[in-house]
């Protein structure tokens, strides 16, 4: 096509496009042990980040799933009546950071310590009851992060019925900020590896250039645009990036899939119901709409940089 393309009908210029895709698609299946090490080694590239954020996403879980992760026990005053401490939970149970509330009386206190603690014959010595009513809390997930529950803590301890409060905000501000280290080693990774797989694409494309380097020479002595010319080999990237993301998706889902029954099976032992979750339908779609993305995106750079030096003698 000549410099005059714009001029040609959308539908004829959609029909091309179609064709020099489906034209590239098969360029690549005639030369199958090279495109298939290309797709492998971009879809590994990229599955490195998937499946730490797959792994990441799940700790996140398994923490947010954690008992006394950032749990809230409220220990209330010996003196303290049952109808008052019950009005305390209503009370609690209404604030927006609160996600569950439950109140323990001090019966169902003794009785569980006595079912677990294995100390049921000294208990029975005891006359009096020792332990409190309790109001077990759970803050809501996207509130269980430390600096929200230490407000919520502060704000906990004015309440006069309240004799103690306890929480390892420690364990939870360790937790939160090992997450979010994990986090940007991962975003840090993946964009290590995003250049790595421009890195491919870009070679791949710029061997191809050479191999046709006649064919480019002739079609711009007959007057082609350089967008006609540059097409091909960006559907090519754009091929090599669409199928390195779903061998990266299989590679992942597959990981996920072997991983799911021993963890499971651990869970088990640990009286949990964890299981290992895959990608959700967004970060798939993300992750099939960005590999194709950086498909062309490593064409067009490889075609800039090796194109122009191409120029009928």
């Amino acid at each position: 096509m000549s410099r005059f393309e714009h001029l040609i009908p959308p539908p004829v210029l959609l029909a091309h496009h179609l064709q020099t895709a489906l034209a590239s698609l098969g360029r690549l299946s005639r030369n199958p042990i090279g495109s298939l090490m290309t797709v492998a080694v971009i879809g590994i590239a990229l599955a490195l980040p998937a499946g730490l954020h797959l792994i990441l996403s799940n700790l996140q879980s398994l923490g947010d799933n954690w008992d006394g992760s950032s749990n809230l026990s409220l220990f209330l005053k010996k003196e303290a009546p049952e109808s008052g401490g019950r009005r305390l939970m209503e009370r609690i149970g209404g604030m927006g950071e609160v996600g569950k509330v439950k109140f323990v009386t001090a019966e169902e206190a003794l009785a569980e310590f006595r079912r677990f603690s294995g100390f049921a014959d000294v208990l029975d010595l005891l006359q009096d009851n020792p332990l409190p009513a309790v109001i077990l809390v759970q803050p809501k997930e996207q509130s269980s992060d430390p600096a929200t529950v230490e407000k919520l803590v502060e704000l906990l301890k004015k309440e006069s019925l309240v004799d103690h409060i306890q929480l390892d905000l420690q364990w939870v501000k360790r937790f939160a900020a090992i997450t979010q280290i994990a986090q940007r080693g991962v975003l840090v990774l993946a964009g290590l590896l995003s250049m790595a797989v421009l890195l491919v694409i870009g070679n791949s494309i710029r061997l191809e250039i050479q191999s046709r380097h006649e064919e480019i020479e002739i079609t711009k002595l007959i007057g082609a645009s350089n967008a006609f010319i540059r097409r091909p080999f960006l559907y090519s990237g754009f091929w090599f990036g669409l199928l390195g993301g779903f061998f990266a998706l299989l590679l992942v889902l597959l990981s996920a899939f072997l991983l799911d029954e021993p963890t499971s099976e651990l869970a088990l032992l640990y009286s949990s119901d964890f299981s290992v979750t895959a990608l959700d339908s967004t970060s798939v779609l993300g992750f099939l709409i960005g590999s194709p993305v950086l498909g062309l995106l490593g064409a067009a750079i490889a075609v800039g940089r090796h194109l122009k030096r191409i120029e009928p003698s």
